[in-house]
């Protein structure tokens, strides 16, 4: 169920208040649909419901657990060869239960959620540096979820209404 995000507060909690926030919508436009329709494709576009779950799912746990917190990848990511099947999240997805996605999904936020309780600070570090070279600190960890999370809800939006004609908030 969405909670509206406080009016005030400090930085992690809001941070995280919206971050809950764009998760239940991806969530919520989901919910009542079968595999088939999760995994429907929408030409010209290959992406489909069930893709983005298991994608922001990967995103969740790569970005907190491995990235941030210096954890191992976890399964079902850690036996894949990105290189030769770097799609392999929205590929595989369709094939998975809706009930099963949505509960992956949300263990993988639920662990998001631990390694930002765990945190000092949103100044804390990550174990792992960027590509870059530069590490990155948990503020910008939680922005860029935001983010991902938000531009994959409104992927979502536009998904759902092309499988069924459901729209809104």
């Amino acid at each position: 169920m969405r909670t509206d995000p406080p009016e005030t507060g400090d930085e992690t909690t809001l941070l995280s208040a919206y971050l809950a926030y764009q998760r239940e919508t991806v969530l919520q436009k989901t919910e009542g649909l079968s595999r088939e329709q999760l995994g429907r494709t929408h030409p010209p576009s290959s992406l489909t419901l069930a893709g983005l779950l298991y994608h922001l799912a990967l995103v969740e746990e790569s970005w907190a657990v491995e990235r941030f917190s210096g954890g191992p990848e976890l399964p079902p990511w850690d036996g894949v060869d990105w290189d030769a099947t770097p799609d392999w999240e929205f590929d595989t997805a369709r094939g998975l239960e809706p009930d099963a996605l949505r509960e992956r999904y949300r263990e993988a936020c639920r662990r998001t959620d631990a390694v930002v309780a765990a945190a000092d600070s949103l100044d804390a570090l990550s174990a792992v540096p960027r590509r870059n070279g530069n590490r990155f600190s948990l503020r910008w960890m939680l922005l860029h979820l935001l983010e991902e999370t938000a531009r994959h809800a409104g992927h979502a939006d536009l998904l759902r209404e092309a499988i069924d004609g459901v729209t809104g908030e």
